[in-house]
């Protein structure tokens, strides 16, 4: 019964990357190269995403906006008092596309396609923190539907709901010591594919004059629910193979609700600047509840995340209408607290650095180059959690980690 009560933490460090993981803004070349404002800019077609309301001041009647992102991550990994040493690099490709269309003067309907969550985690196996996780990959594609109405010449709401679908497989070894008679480490993955759920976002946006525009957006929790996801074991000894049987799970996995406030101004023709405020409502994600279907008692794993919020500014110099030039930087608060620090989601304070610039190839067509690099705080930390024969084991060290990721796109409207 306690190994297999460690089983149950094995599928529940999984099912957080879900929730959790980095947390890299990279939803709009344009917007991404000013920080990632946008909840009160009104550039392009990404206002879908940053806020539907604002849609309807598009000038063009149809605009498209598609890119994506390079997204390189490096994790470094010590424990000086256990000599201890490991690091993980990946790459992912996160995407964006928009596509919004005004039907009347005062009505614009559009649709956001993007994917936040599908990165990879990939530890070298059997490395010392294996029995908490050896790799994983996580993939999450977001489609929402928009509907942005102008009240007046001041005034819009806009939003719709989100659709959410995606899957994750997850390794891990399934304690600190177990081998099969060949010496072989005894490991667990994890799979679920075809994991679907809805949401919804609303906004609005105001703009006192011709100068300022200010805006509000909110975007609601989420819950993936995992259904029948397979668990499948191997390299394990005689004795484990009737204690671990393969078998299915389920899960709740919430992705909190944000909330987004913005303020942007054109202090003249050429410059324009942008502030934006983010809070996500983290507190939500108490405890991960896993249950088996071959009666394996249910797993509540605690995670004790806290509300996190994200602080960005940026601005834009468009000297002629070939080129438009933007920087930005944003500041990132983690919802991890002490003692409850993975190595699935090494995720700390940081700070991010943007960039980039817009080439007008002709006046209702643009190419988009943005850059991220994102510094994580370095952070000695634990994860004291994993049970183990009963007791609670923990696992710490130093963490270090740095993201970079080049973006490109692509707008046109007409």
């Amino acid at each position: 019964m306690k190994r297999l009560l460690s089983l149950t933490m094995a599928l529940t460090t999984a099912a957080a990357a879900w929730a959790g993981g980095y947390r890299i803004s990279l939803q709009g070349q344009k917007q991404l190269a000013m920080g990632h404002t946008g909840t009160a800019v009104v550039n392009s077609a990404e206002v879908l995403f940053f806020n539907p309301a604002g849609a309807v001041f598009l000038p063009d009647r149809f605009n498209f906006s598609i890119g994506g992102n390079l997204l390189f991550a490096r994790t470094g990994f010590q424990n000086e008092t256990y000599n201890w040493r490991a690091s993980t690099e990946n790459m992912g490709t996160p995407f964006e596309a928009y596509l919004s269309y005004k039907t009347t003067d005062w009505l614009a309907l559009g649709l956001a396609v993007y994917s936040p969550y599908g990165s990879a985690v990939e530890w070298d196996r059997d490395w010392v923190g294996s029995h908490l996780v050896n790799n994983i990959d996580l993939k999450a594609i977001y489609i929402q539907p928009i509907a942005s109405v102008k009240l007046s010449d001041k005034f819009s709401v806009g939003g719709g709901p989100i659709f959410v679908t995606g899957g994750v497989e997850f390794n891990r070894n399934l304690t600190r010591s177990l081998t099969n008679e060949q010496g072989m480490r005894s490991d667990v993955t994890i799979e679920d594919k075809g994991v679907t759920a809805w949401g919804w976002s609303a906004g609005f946006m105001f703009n006192p004059t011709d100068k300022v525009r200010l805006g509000v957006n909110y975007r609601s929790e989420i819950t993936m629910e995992a259904r029948g996801g397979a668990a499948t074991f191997h390299d394990l000894p005689a004795f484990a193979q009737a204690i671990y049987t393969n078998t299915q799970f389920d899960a709740d996995l919430p992705l909190p609700a944000e909330l987004s406030a913005g303020i942007s101004v054109a202090l003249s023709d050429k410059w324009l600047v942008a502030f934006d405020y983010n809070h996500a409502y983290w507190n939500v994600y108490e405890a991960l509840t896993v249950k088996f279907a071959n009666g394996t008692p249910t797993s509540v794993n605690p995670r004790n995340y806290k509300d996190a919020s994200t602080y960005r500014v940026g601005a834009q110099f468009k000297p002629n209408d070939k080129f438009a030039f933007r920087a930005g930087w944003y500041f990132d608060e983690s919802p991890v607290q002490d003692g409850y620090f993975a190595p699935e989601t090494p995720r700390n304070d940081s700070m991010g650095f943007t960039g980039g610039l817009t080439y007008q190839i002709m006046p209702k067509f643009g190419i988009d180059f943005s850059f991220l690099y994102l510094h994580f705080d370095e952070v000695d930390n634990s994860y004291n959690y994993f049970n183990e024969d009963g007791q609670n084991v923990s696992f710490g060290g130093t963490y270090k980690n740095v993201v970079f990721s080049p973006g490109l796109g692509v707008t046109y409207s007409f």
